[in-house]
């Protein structure tokens, strides 16, 4: 091993470190992503896409650490394996490039997909929303003076809003009522005890 790695030059061993920290970044990305752990969310580069274009249909973000790691893999990966069969080093950088590319691309489009396939069980607040019962889980100012918020039973799914009230204040930990959806994220909602007079 030590003899192999000596007979590198400088570029194969730059090449063959970076390679094996993106890989080594992926694995981890990839654990931490079916664990359920937000790794993009932390790891985004702080870039404006409205300033560059980097913003994609869809609000999937072009310029992302993933996407950094997703070309490093692919670039690394495929000019290690054909540094011994392609002779041009201009075109084993090429096709690196492009394989790079193509990786980031397939891996978009599958986040793509996925986002999709999420949205598609999004819920109708409009139409599912008022008349469904549950808690306060910060206390609502009475006569709408300021939002508090409400966790509701939607689909068998429990939901997280902002709250009003026309009435008085409801507490933390009240049953409440929707009466209306105001718009998509919030209700107005009275005290469910009130109800029951």
């Amino acid at each position: 091993m030590a003899i192999w790695w000596t007979s590198l030059s400088l570029i194969s061993k730059i090449l063959w470190i970076v390679t094996l920290m993106a890989t080594l970044i992926f694995i981890v990305q990839s654990v931490l992503t079916f664990i359920g752990a937000d790794v993009d969310g932390a790891t985004d580069f702080d870039v404006d896409p409205s300033d560059i274009g980097g913003d994609l249909d869809g609000g999937i973000n072009l310029y992302t650490f993933r996407n950094f790691i997703n070309f490093i893999l692919g670039f690394g990966w495929t000019a290690i394996l054909l540094m011994d069969n392609v002779k041009s080093k201009a075109l084993l950088v090429v096709i690196s490039v492009l394989v790079g590319i193509a990786l980031v691309a397939i891996v978009m489009y599958l986040f793509r997909l996925l986002s999709k396939m999420q949205q598609s069980g999004n819920i109708d607040v409009n139409k599912e929303a008022v008349g469904c019962t549950g808690k306060v889980y910060l206390t609502i100012p009475g006569e709408r003076s300021g939002e508090g918020k409400v966790q509701i039973t939607i689909s068998n799914a429990v939901r997280e809003y902002i709250a009003l009230t026309d009435g008085d204040t409801i507490k933390t930990g009240t049953p409440i009522k929707v009466t209306e959806v105001i718009n998509d994220s919030t209700l107005l909602v009275e005290e469910l005890n009130s109800l029951i007079v």
